[in-house]
């Protein structure tokens, strides 16, 4: 295939096809995914990739003993660490997850997963197999997931360090503080046409290289505070988006250095202003395609008119959602910084609460009569743009499908018109307020993140929180020398 040609679609290449479609190629670039959401890869040459195609290669498990500056965690975690080497892995090329990237002249592009090398079985950090475990739970019952991802994020200028033209956006964020850098646009305007007009050649260029990169853009638009752009991605098959989100940052981080602009999707760069949001969306269909969260007929007499529309598996999945979220903050809130955006008045739900098309409830349902009973879903809205989606979707699926399989009932009313806050009153369940809580209740012998995923993961994840409230614990911040260099 000529690297201008149309891609095939997903799940359409198998291994004896791969020839004929790196034939115009000498190169293959693969990347697979570390805890903290971030693509760990290399570049191969066609001839090494098409003898490990099928079987997989070697790549150093230390991907999964460091954070995300390359720091060994504090405390030596199972999948790698000095005992056993930092050994390596092994990387299996997943073909359906194939692409070209635009921006690097086509290169084709594959995606991997990675698993131990004495059982075979996916590591048990692995973001992409945590979460195909969990669909595969739903598949063996015949069903499966469809999902959809919404990112808000800042975007920064970063003018160069120098008048030398080669000085790097990363020279310039090194040499001067992050927090005085310029927004792309000032003000508030969310949902404004002319603000793109501004930067109008770069608001372009992501969505039709999103589109390139078969990672597709359904909705595009500026939000609320200086420099945010919003993007929903193309709803779709769960395994899939997961990486359609992952592979979304990559497009941006990497259109956006053109053109001397950082985009930034930490949950809350700016304090006072709304935070970045990573909203995900999730219904459950049989194996035709049919939503099976939507009821066939209205129910006359539901416990609350909020489910009216929703089916008897719907409810008891919102069940399992309401019960096991405050078990698995660290995994859609991963950061310091995710539980500044968790507060109070700032549209982020900050309890246990549910409503139907209720924007300031951790789950949002959407369903009948505001919408088509096809459309019905879950809005998961707990999640900032930190969080890593793989993670996100694992634990929504496994919380949901513990309340099919228990039948659960929903434990808690729906959070009432006009409130932002609810739960306390009920369940007495506030979310995490930090990550040292959020992770404290997380490894807690008999969490329900125990439940569903295992103790070697809760151990492994919990493990790199640890490490990272550790680094937060050490670090003198710039609020703490200008509360007190001159008043202590």
């Amino acid at each position: 295939m000529a690297p201008n040609e149309a891609q095939p679609a997903p799940g359409a290449i198998t291994f004896e096809k791969l020839p004929e479609l790196l034939a115009y190629d000498n190169s293959v670039k693969l990347a697979g995914v570390d805890v903290d959401g971030q693509l760990r890869g290399k570049l191969v040459s066609k001839k090494k990739f098409l003898s490990i195609a099928e079987s997989g290669f070697g790549f150093c498990s230390v991907i999964f003993g460091w954070d995300m500056h390359d720091m060994t965690y504090v405390r030596e975690l199972k999948v790698s660490n000095k005992e056993n080497g930092y050994r390596d892995i092994i990387a299996v090329p997943d073909l359906s997850s194939f692409r070209r990237i635009p921006w690097e002249g086509n290169i084709p592009f594959f995606l991997v997963s990675f698993h131990d090398p004495d059982t075979l079985e996916p590591v048990s950090a692995c973001p992409r197999g945590l979460l195909k475990t969990q669909i595969e739970k739903l598949g063996a019952k015949g069903y499966g997931a469809m999902a959809g991802a919404e990112y808000e994020f800042f975007q920064f200028r970063a003018p160069s360090a120098s008048s030398d033209s080669s000085s790097s956006t990363a020279t310039y964020l090194r040499e001067n503080p992050p927090h005085a850098l310029p927004s792309l646009t000032e003000g508030m305007f969310g949902y404004s046409l002319t603000r793109p007009v501004h930067n109008q050649e770069y608001f372009y260029d992501i969505f039709n290289t999103c589109e390139a990169f078969k990672c597709n853009i359904e909705g595009w638009h500026t939000e609320s505070g200086p420099g945010v752009f919003e993007a929903a991605l193309e709803f779709g098959e769960i395994q899939q988006m997961a990486d359609r989100a992952s592979l979304f940052k990559y497009v941006v981080k990497s259109v956006a250095t053109k053109y001397g602009i950082t985009p930034c999707f930490m949950a809350k760069p700016k304090q006072g202003l709304p935070g970045n949001s990573g909203h995900m969306h999730i219904s459950i269909v049989d194996k035709d395609g049919k939503n099976l969260l939507a009821r066939e007929s209205p129910d006359p007499k539901p416990r609350y008119p909020d489910i009216a529309g929703l089916s008897d598996l719907g409810r008891h999945f919102l069940a399992g959602l309401l019960e096991g979220l405050p078990d698995v903050m660290p995994m859609v809130g991963p950061t310091i910084n995710s539980y500044k955006r968790l507060v109070e008045n700032f549209w982020a739900p900050v309890t246990v609460s549910w409503g139907l098309e209720h924007r300031a409830a951790s789950i949002r349902l959407i369903a009948p009569p505001t919408s088509k009973p096809g459309a019905t879903r879950f809005e998961i809205r707990v999640p900032g743009a930190d969080a890593n989606p793989y993670y996100v979707l694992a634990a929504v699926l496994a919380l949901g499908w513990r309340g099919v399989e228990r039948k659960l009932e929903i434990p808690v009313p729906p959070l009432g018109k006009g409130e932002d806050v609810g739960g306390d009153t009920d369940m007495g369940v506030r979310l995490a307020r930090n990550l040292r809580e959020a992770t404290d209740r997380f490894t807690r012998i008999g969490s329900i993140a125990r439940e569903v995923f295992g103790d070697e993961f809760v151990e492994h994840y919990g493990g790199t929180r640890e490490h990272e409230i550790k680094l937060w614990d050490e670090a003198v911040t710039d609020w703490e020398m200008k509360r007190y260099i001159e008043t202590v």
